[in-house]
């Protein structure tokens, strides 16, 4: 990790940017970057992270929600999140 300006221009430790943000039924929450790495510091139960990943996610980042045996995740905007 360097040190210095991460992404997000804070001083500190470099932070992997996040990009995608899948909330599943049971209110466990994933996280990647856009390597398709897990963000592990953002991960966790939805009310434990909901303000961090708010506050951190890049305007760009999707945020979806994945629900029972779906095949795939639906897309939820950041508003609804």
């Amino acid at each position: 990790m360097n040190i210095g300006r991460n992404k997000n221009g804070r001083s500190g430790k470099e932070v992997a940017m996040i990009a995608i943000i899948i909330r599943l039924d049971s209110d466990a929450v994933m996280v990647f970057d856009a390597a398709g790495e897990q963000v592990s510091r953002y991960q966790g139960q939805y009310g434990d992270v909901k303000e961090a990943i708010l506050r951190d996610a890049p305007r760009d980042a999707v945020f979806a929600d994945w629900s029972g045996y779906a095949p795939q995740t639906l897309p939820v905007p950041r508003q609804e999140w």
